[in-house]
């Protein structure tokens, strides 16, 4: 008898194990890993970020496209070593951008800026310079026109940067 009743607290645990990995596979390790959210829950705990991230650095950060309203966007940006990148928004006079950016592992010098729609004498307005592995905040641009960040990594090896930012505008991508 008491065999018989091992088998089944052997079989009931195993049932439970079971099922708890089928429940940690779909909630949590396709989305982190996979990208495939079927439940949407991945995406309310954040786990399909780095997937997004990687999907917009491969296909076309450098693209325009337009965003959901209230909609945080999320990009992966590479900076080689010894050399700089650019990343724009369009941005109308007067809406405001929120950002925060932080680099895999030491500091890079940034230049956030705009620069006036339709100009060409080369003309743009810093808004923010230094040289941190991080940075949070927002703008609000002074005037239409494309609006974003410059980084230079000084160091000997490649560096990433991941970008969020939510507001009014419209993505440029890499310059």
């Amino acid at each position: 008898m008491e065999s018989n009743q091992e088998s089944r607290s052997l079989i009931k645990a195993s049932v439970i194990a079971f099922s708890t990995a089928i429940l940690a596979l779909v909630f949590f390790i396709l989305p982190a890993e996979y990208n495939l959210d079927p439940t949407g829950v991945g995406k309310q705990l954040g786990l399909t970020v780095f997937n997004d991230n990687q999907a917009a650095a491969n296909t076309g950060a450098q693209g325009s496209s337009e965003k959901a309203p209230g909609e945080q966007n999320s990009v992966v940006l590479t900076v080689p070593a010894g050399k700089g990148i650019e990343y724009k928004l369009s941005v109308k006079q007067f809406k405001k951008v929120n950002y925060e950016w932080l680099t895999d592992g030491g500091e890079v010098y940034v230049d956030l800026h705009g620069e006036p729609a339709g100009d060409t004498s080369g003309y743009f307005e810093s808004y923010a310079i230094a040289t941190l592995p991080e940075m949070k905040g927002s703008f609000t641009a002074p005037f239409d026109g494309s609006h974003g960040w410059y980084w230079k990594n000084t160091s000997s090896k490649d560096m990433q940067i991941q970008l969020l930012f939510d507001g009014d505008y419209v993505i440029e991508g890499l310059k």
